[in-house]
């Protein structure tokens, strides 16, 4: 992504881990993990969603780790649907981030694996942002975020994703009266629009 990105290998569940870590100037303000798109798809951590997830925790000042699931690029394994990931994305919180201020972001797919995560790492840490993406909540059961995490959060979604319906993310979002960012015109990928995502995840995260 830029100078800065450094290739790391971590361990999980699996095998290896392959993953990139990108270090903002100056003082960290903590460490953000982003989960990308689904791998049976062509889905991996240089994903374009991902990386502008990526750009705008670095240019907030956190320091961002992105990996490939099992199976994907570097990283040992087969794709477990969901379940192995999660555990994957706990044993990486577990290397890069053990204490200090943690974000969770994760972008389609990877925020279904992210929210299950997310759960479980709720029940011990303190969780400083939540960023999530064409929430992949149509195909897949999305956990619950917890109440006292939705200040925290955002939740943005594009109007016209074909690939993870509007209507799908609000029947999650609504039982926890959980607000959801509509991007106009929006697709699932954000064609044209990764700059105002960009920007509406950095208002998030100096919010």
């Amino acid at each position: 992504m830029n100078s800065q990105t450094q290739k790391i290998t971590l361990q999980g569940e699996a095998g290896a881990i392959e993953a990139l870590r990108d270090e903002p100037e100056g003082v960290s303000r903590g460490v953000a993990i982003v989960a990308h798109p689904h791998p049976l798809f062509g889905g991996t951590m240089d994903n374009k969603v991902v990386q502008t997830l990526a750009r705008a925790f670095v240019q907030c000042g956190w320091t961002v780790v992105r990996f490939n699931f099992r199976g994907v690029g570097g990283s040992a394994g087969a794709h477990d649907a969901g379940a192995g990931e999660a555990l994957d994305f706990l044993r990486v919180v577990e290397q890069v981030a053990p204490t200090g201020a943690l974000a969770i972001a994760g972008f389609s797919f990877g925020s279904f694996v992210a929210s299950h995560a997310l759960a479980e790492l709720h029940t011990h840490r303190a969780i400083e942002k939540v960023a999530f993406v064409g929430t992949a909540a149509q195909r897949f059961t999305v956990a619950p975020i917890a109440p006292e995490l939705h200040d925290k959060t955002l939740v943005v979604h594009g109007e016209q994703d074909d690939t993870v319906s509007l209507a799908s993310v609000m029947d999650w979002a609504r039982p926890q009266s959980l607000p959801v960012t509509v991007v106009p015109g929006g697709g699932h990928f954000f064609h044209g629009q990764l700059p105002l995502l960009k920007n509406l995840v950095v208002r998030h995260l100096q919010g």
